[in-house]
């Protein structure tokens, strides 16, 4: 009997499971609810809310800055802020590492991971991994200080950025009774006008009709007021029949109603304004910009806030931590339109809280010269170059017009 070659077996990896392998090793739930991680992630109000949070995060330009005596500057030339700059690694832009960092800590219980590749103290490329590859333990002594492996080889948790939710859960895990509400809506919406879950009414007969009768009265009801052509027709029933009509009940009259509860509740699990996921029903201009300040504040904020630390932690070495740090850029979320920006600018110059060149940098413009002075550009006793009535300035020694602003 022949018995080689042996049939070549498929492999399969399950980096990246379908839902019945989700469902058949973690049990198919997002914290015990009925939907699964990936079905979750087709609720429009969810994907919306982790994009909106995750993209506003990367969009930030990521600063590294040395310490200059109280003061804070600019590092440029630091391999971290040159890494930062261009690409962490060769396949993966900042944005989608920031992005993707994000959005596997709101969806994630284990938080995003990435991995910093040094050689020697030199930061080379910074790595990250699906969730799928990595394990996460927690020491049990109460001080939650984590262990990592990806891919089974152990880490040190020195080369490793860690982002995590608070509650040490997911966002997407604490609103799972939430999203499987609109999602079990969202599939009663799509019957209900697939298949017509509900008649528009009834014909009722006093006597049997029988399975004749009951066909014919049926084909000549369907004939005489089905279809859009005969709607409104007056109906003429026989042999003591009645029509009844179907009334919604109060539930399904509110369905709708239902429907923009359930997308307000999953805008309150994830901290983002309804108004921001697109629930206009109670935006207004005023409102709308106020909202957009809270999510700066009390939903973005700890996020970048969570981001920097984790990110200072695994890129600088223990004795660079007191002279590096990295702060991202929030100027570009909290511009105003330019003539509100102009407005501010020109009154901060005024009063000497800055200077033409620091306002200047808020436009993305290059200093010019003579635009370190702090002076009132709108009084020109206060200009530099000029006197204290408004005329050139006099030399000392010659008593003649000096030279003025160009």
């Amino acid at each position: 009997m022949k018995i080689w070659p042996f049939p070549r077996s498929e492999k399969k990896s399950l980096g990246n499971p379908t839902e019945a392998e989700y469902a058949l090793f973690t049990g198919g739930s997002v914290a015990g609810s009925t939907v699964s991680l990936a079905t979750a992630l087709t609720v429009p109000a969810v994907q919306s809310s982790i994009r909106l949070i995750s993209e506003a995060s990367a969009t930030l330009d990521i600063i590294v800055e040395r310490r200059d005596g109280n003061n804070w500057t600019r590092e440029t030339e630091h391999p971290v802020a040159r890494l930062l700059a261009d690409r962490p690694n060769d396949w993966t832009s900042t944005f989608e590492l920031i992005r993707d960092l994000v959005a596997t800590a709101l969806t994630h219980d284990r938080g995003g991971i990435a991995w910093v590749n040094r050689v020697g103290d030199e930061v080379r490329e910074i790595v990250r991994y699906e969730p799928d590859h990595v394990t996460v333990d927690f020491s049990a002594d109460g001080r939650q200080e984590p262990s990592f492996k990806i891919n089974n080889r152990a880490e040190d948790a020195q080369n490793i950025v860690h982002l995590r939710g608070p509650f040490g859960r997911s966002c997407l895990a604490l609103a799972a009774g939430a999203i499987g509400a609109a999602k079990d809506m969202e599939g009663h919406a799509s019957k209900l006008f697939k298949n017509g879950a509900r008649p528009g009414g009834v014909i009722q007969s006093p006597k049997p009709l029988g399975d004749e009768g009951f066909k014919k009265m049926g084909a000549a009801w369907r004939a005489a007021h089905e279809g859009p052509d005969n709607a409104g027709r007056t109906a003429i029933l026989w042999d003591g029949a009645t029509w009844q009509a179907m009334t919604l009940t109060s539930t399904d009259a509110q369905f709708l109603e239902n429907r923009k509860f359930q997308i307000i509740e999953i805008a309150r699990a994830f901290r983002v304004p309804p108004s921001m996921i697109y629930d206009l029903d109670r935006a207004t201009w005023s409102n709308s910009e106020q909202m957009g300040k809270e999510f700066l504040s009390y939903t973005l904020e700890p996020w970048l806030r969570a981001l920097e630390g984790a990110l200072r932690r695994a890129l600088f070495l223990p004795e660079e931590r007191g002279d590096f740090r990295i702060r991202f850029d929030r100027d570009d979320l909290t511009r105003a339109d330019l003539n509100d920006r102009a407005t501010a600018i020109n009154s901060l110059i005024a009063s000497r809280v800055l200077n033409p060149n620091e306002g200047r940098a808020w436009l993305d413009l290059p200093p010019r010269d003579g635009g370190e002075e702090y002076a009132n550009p709108n009084t020109g006793s206060n200009q530099p170059g000029l006197g204290h009535n408004g005329g050139p300035a006099l030399d000392d020694q010659t008593q003649e017009p000096g030279n003025g602003p160009e």
